[in-house]
């Protein structure tokens, strides 16, 4: 058996850092079940030379495997610990933009792009094709997309990202920063659709739709990825995406009371478990079979078994037991975030 030790990245926010470790423990557990035949042995948290690494054992691993957890979204660096050496480990991961991508944007309510990551990556990792997560080009839904940081997470693993969300001050948020990154960037891009979507002679929306590539080449072998975003409510996602097109859906819940879903009956609803209940059908007829839903709440605001029926009511299989449920972490004193995934049957 090798030890090895996860140096935890420093760029967190002060009371992320604190949930840190533990959130990273639970991520490495997930990996381990998910993609690496349960091999790696239990972390725990170990003091080296003043700093603290997240340490475990398990027979050494392979180049796969390296690739697989250079992934996780805490991982800063890697090393095998012989006594009191650390021998660094090549990391190689996904990425395939400047990590400006994810961290420029900065606004009020933004969600921590770490945890955005692990509920990517959680969520990805209980999906059908979690073994594939090096090759597969997944399609990423964000039915509440916001301000775009799970789309950008999606784009820079290389996958297609799609996004709904209410906000029309958010929509032209994105859209204004996502446009200007390209152009910035030079990154090999067409804009394929932009402005109002009309239905019936009525404007049911406002959508963006690009084409994109990290290089001339890759564009020329037709290796694009598209971003298509749409500025409607979330309870017509159906509407612009067809059925069992997307493989995993997530979704990082607003916390605030000035978010919701508007319905014909009830106007805008504003209980987090309202929108839940009437979104979630919509979501889960979006999936493929074997996709996979991921989505983190405020649990002051909504339990998690309240949440698990919503979604057990839209035909997905709630993941429970083992290291499901230690995704739960502190955000602030009136927050406490917490994940729930669910599986589409096969």
């Amino acid at each position: 058996m090798t030890t090895y030790a996860l140096l935890i990245s420093p760029g967190t926010n002060r009371v992320y850092a604190e949930s840190a470790v533990d959130l990273t423990r639970g991520e490495l557990a997930l990996f381990s079940q998910a993609v690496l035949g349960g091999r790696v042995g239990e972390a725990e948290v170990t003091t080296i030379g003043g700093v603290r690494y997240v340490t475990f054992e398990a027979d050494p691993l392979t180049e796969r495997d390296i690739a697989l957890l250079g992934n996780m979204s805490s991982a800063f660096a890697l090393f095998e610990r012989a006594g009191d050496l650390l021998r660094p480990v090549e990391l190689h991961r996904l990425d395939r933009y400047d990590d400006d991508l994810i961290t420029i944007q900065k606004y009020a309510g933004k969600t921590n792009e770490q945890f955005t990551k692990l509920l990517l990556n959680a969520t990805l990792l209980a999906s059908a094709w979690a073994g594939e997560l090096l090759e597969r080009r997944f399609r990423v839904l964000d039915p509440l997309c916001g301000r775009g940081t799970t789309l950008n997470q999606a784009l820079m693993y290389g996958f297609d990202a799609a996004g709904v969300d209410l906000d029309q001050k958010d929509f032209e948020a994105y859209q204004a920063f996502i446009t200007t990154w390209l152009k910035r960037k030079r990154v090999k891009h067409r804009v394929l659709e932009s402005g109002p979507v009309r239905r019936e002679r009525q404007v049911v929306g406002r959508r963006l739709r690009v084409e994109l590539a990290p290089s001339k080449e890759e564009r020329k072998a037709g290796a694009v990825q598209l971003l298509d975003v749409v500025n409607a409510d979330t309870t017509r996602a159906g509407e612009f995406f067809r059925p069992g097109t997307v493989d995993v859906v997530v979704a990082d819940a607003p916390y605030g009371v000035q978010h919701g879903s508007r319905t014909p009956a009830k106007g805008l609803a504003r209980d987090p478990l309202a929108l839940l209940a009437a979104a979630a059908p919509v979501w889960a007829g979006l999936l493929r079979p074997g996709g996979a839903l991921g989505i983190s709440w405020n649990v002051h605001v909504a339990r998690r078994d309240d949440a698990a029926r919503a979604l057990a009511g839209a035909g997905l299989l709630v993941r429970d037991g083992g290291p499901w449920p230690d995704l739960r972490h502190r955000v602030d004193q009136a927050i406490v975030r917490d994940v729930l995934v669910a599986t589409k049957p096969a």
